[in-house]
């Protein structure tokens, strides 16, 4: 899943500035909803991620069952944090 089309499935348009705030947080409830239905692990994972860098992610332990999925999820945030600092 490209993020560009993450971003224009539930917002509408590809550009994060264009987002007014109540079409933020439809989009934000909307990939909640998709992110509890969805059964493909990549496509779970990159709902989450998305979601994390919008800072409204669920938990690892409620998003993840797959250990392996939360230790990934948990190296993505390592690297955001980390980017962010630099």
């Amino acid at each position: 899943m490209d993020f560009d089309d993450q971003l224009r499935r539930y917002f509408g348009t590809d550009d994060m500035n264009a987002i007014a705030p109540a079409a933020l947080d439809a989009g934000i409830e909307r990939m909640g909803v998709d992110l509890g239905m969805e059964q493909d692990r990549g496509r779970r994972f990159a709902l989450w991620t998305l979601m994390y860098l919008l800072g409204a992610a669920p938990d690892l332990d409620v998003a993840f069952k797959n250990a392996e999925d939360r230790d990934a999820a948990r190296d993505f945030m390592d690297l955001m944090d980390k980017a962010t600092r630099e």
